[in-house]
């Protein structure tokens, strides 16, 4: 046998692939997954280096599409130490297994998206931090009745379409979703326009009938933004947003849920993830206060309390996103739903991929995608390390 460098042979561990925990060893070369057999019959090469997992478990790295900030930095705010603000979080995430997120803007001014946008860059993974796949807009193309924690003043409405949108934010090169209420005129028009330009469209913040909401699957959206939260309940004779779960629209929808302990209730998890179970996409919705302890924080423009892990808009009951990682989202929802080890990891790595069209490289584990990866403890799903293109990127201390 003859030594090929740079080839890594990740031994003893248990593999997430295909739907399926197997025993096999994972073979990693200039940061993407390789087959075995390539190596050992065509190639005859053997490892450089030789990785010992312990019999952990090797999963896809999580994929979190709604991150509002943590660690004190909010990505709606500050207008003058974005990308400084982005490398924080960006880095914090990787002791979560966070191998890819994106960065998300609630409603704002239109001041704050022409300042803050452009200096959200699309940018790969390292040792500095977790890979930015793009901006997450969230608002302010919503309804005022299922505003949540969005500010009234800022609210637009979409008259005319692709253009009011291309107008309030700007350039949208970093831009990877938007979240827009469907029923509003003009929505179809920019649901058409931006699934074009590449862009991901969510429905949420709205109270749009499930006809509505279709139109808009039609027209190209496929995500709703963080179910069950901010649209009309359920209701028998019109399920609203709700109901796109049981569509019949030709393409899968996905889903974001809030799988904290706090947004959605256990029942409400086990509901969705049964009806449309290849759809269930975990993300964190993480604001300002993720990782630190209770007191006075902020998302854009509003004022937040957290009190025993939950925040609100100050001086109010209204929950304003999560203050939990998506690796306590992933340990939540398997909790609550009792389901597989396998699905409850895929909710948070494969799904999320599937939904912004990225599966082909990431959220997967299979040969020449990329090695994007957390190692877990099978048993607590406790993150022991987080790899990004074969490089180990966080490792727990002990």
């Amino acid at each position: 046998m003859k030594q090929k460098s740079g080839l890594t042979r990740f031994s003893n561990c248990l593999i997430l692939r295909d739907s399926k925990i197997i025993k096999e060893d994972l073979w990693i070369r200039d940061g993407v997954i390789v087959n075995p057999e390539h190596v050992f019959y065509v190639e005859q090469s053997e490892a450089d280096v030789t990785v010992n997992c312990n019999n952990f478990l090797i999963a896809p790295g999580y994929i979190d599409i709604q991150v509002n900030g943590g660690w004190g930095i909010d990505f709606s705010y500050d207008t003058e130490n974005v990308e400084a603000g982005i490398q924080k979080v960006a880095k914090e995430l990787l002791a979560h297994g966070v191998t890819s997120f994106c960065p998300t803007m609630v409603t704002s001014d239109k001041e704050k998206y022409h300042k803050i946008l452009p200096q959200i860059k699309k940018v790969p993974g390292s040792k500095a931090g977790a890979t930015v796949l793009g901006v997450h807009l969230e608002g302010p193309f919503i309804s005022p009745s299922k505003k949540g924690a969005h500010v009234d003043e800022f609210i637009m409405t979409l008259n005319k379409g692709l253009e009011t949108v291309l107008e309030i934010y700007g350039s949208l090169d970093n831009v990877k979703i938007i979240t827009l209420a469907p029923e509003l005129p003009g929505a179809l028009d920019a649901i058409k326009g931006l699934t074009q330009m590449g862009i991901r469209v969510a429905v949420g913040h709205s109270s749009a009938s499930l006809a509505q909401g279709e139109e808009a699957i039609k027209n190209g959206a496929n995500l709703i933004t963080h179910l069950f939260n901010a649209m009309l309940p359920f209701h028998h004779r019109d399920p609203g947003l709700v109901g796109l779960l049981a569509s019949t629209t030709a393409s899968q929808i996905y889903y974001g849920i809030i799988s904290d302990g706090i947004h959605t209730h256990p029942a409400a998890l086990r509901i969705a993830c049964r009806t449309n179970p290849e759809g269930v996409v975990l993300v964190s919705d993480a604001v300002a206060a993720q990782g630190l302890a209770d007191g006075q924080y902020r998302i854009g423009p509003q004022s937040v309390t957290v009190e025993a892990g939950r925040a609100y808009v100050s001086g109010t009951n209204v929950l304003c996103g999560s203050t939990s990682a998506i690796d306590a989202c992933v340990r939540t929802f398997k909790q609550a739903t009792d389901c597989s080890l396998e699905y409850a990891l895929e909710a948070a790595s494969l799904h999320p991929a599937k939904s912004l069209g990225i599966d082909d490289k990431k959220g997967r584990l299979n040969f020449n995608c990329d090695a994007d990866f957390v190692i877990l403890n099978p048993k607590t799903l406790e993150v022991n390390s987080t790899w990004i293109a074969g490089e180990c990127v966080y490792k727990k201390d002990n």
